[in-house]
């Protein structure tokens, strides 16, 4: 008989990660930091639960994006109401909230049920370098997005 693999209670610990979103490709850090979301980072992982860490993104308003993304690339949202719907390009977007872009390029990469909704709220996002979470110790990760190192 097959059994339900559940990790014990003392390796769901969460850990807080730091990662600097400065000069990084929109994309390939949100791949990575939806991982780290999940937990599959972690030999304990197990995809009806959630396993995995806190992550606080800074910098959020440096992001890169490649090709023609910056005035092509649409972000849409609905008021509800017909004819509700706004849209702006990415470069708009940035000026007005750069946080909402790495929210939606890692929202978009989690499961879309309850586990994917208690997922996202781990993850904390913020335009400029500072962050308010110096009490949880968190520990600075390196992602490099830009293949050669940074840009």
């Amino acid at each position: 008989m097959n059994k339900t693999y559940v990790p014990p209670v003392d390796s769901l610990d969460p850990k807080w990660y730091v990662i600097d979103a400065e000069n990084q490709r929109l994309g390939r850090l949100a791949s990575e930091i939806a991982k780290i979301l999940r937990g599959k980072n972690k030999p304990t992982y197990t995809p009806h639960m959630d396993t995995g860490d806190f992550v606080i993104v800074v910098n959020a308003e440096k992001i890169q994006v490649t090709g023609k993304k910056r005035s092509q690339k649409l972000y849409r949202r609905h008021s509800g109401r017909p004819g509700g719907m706004k849209t702006e390009t990415f470069a708009h977007l940035q000026n007005r909230l750069p946080e909402r872009i790495v929210e939606q390029a890692i929202r978009g990469m989690l499961p879309k049920n309850a586990l994917g909704r208690k997922l996202f709220t781990k993850l904390k996002v913020y335009a400029g370098p500072n962050h308010p979470h110096q009490a949880q110790q968190p520990e600075t990760l390196e992602i490099e997005t830009i293949p050669g190192g940074k840009a």
